[in-house]
């Protein structure tokens, strides 16, 4: 049987993007993408190897968190932060459906450029 994928709402996939369409997030995600969850990294771990401030860090996990790709535990004082795995699959999902056209949807071949 060939099973329709649910189809993902516009608002949703936009609100994906827009997660991650800033670069330190995406460099955050990345470098939490090469951790697995027992070797998760703390906040000052993340702001040392990205170069930025702890606090910025904070907000960007935040944002990361709210949108359901990463999760914090506490270990001690702090937390230690590691991408879920079923979220990331789902977003690659989202991001695949995004990027998907049926046969009877058409894009111009101006796509892309610049018209007067």
């Amino acid at each position: 049987m060939n099973q329709k994928k649910e189809e993902v709402p516009v608002e949703k996939q936009a609100a994906l993007f827009s997660v991650l369409a800033d670069p330190t997030r995406l460099k955050l995600l990345r470098l939490l993408l090469r951790q697995r969850e027992p070797d998760a990294l703390c906040v000052n771990a993340l702001a040392f190897r990205l170069g930025v401030t702890q606090p910025a860090v904070s907000q960007h996990l935040k944002v990361l968190k709210d949108a359901g790709l990463v999760q914090g535990e506490k270990r001690g004082y702090r937390a230690h932060y590691f991408v879920k795995q079923e979220a990331l699959k789902k977003a690659r999902e989202f991001i695949s459906q995004t990027l998907e056209f049926s046969e009877d949807e058409h894009v111009s071949s101006n796509f892309g450029s610049a018209e007067k």
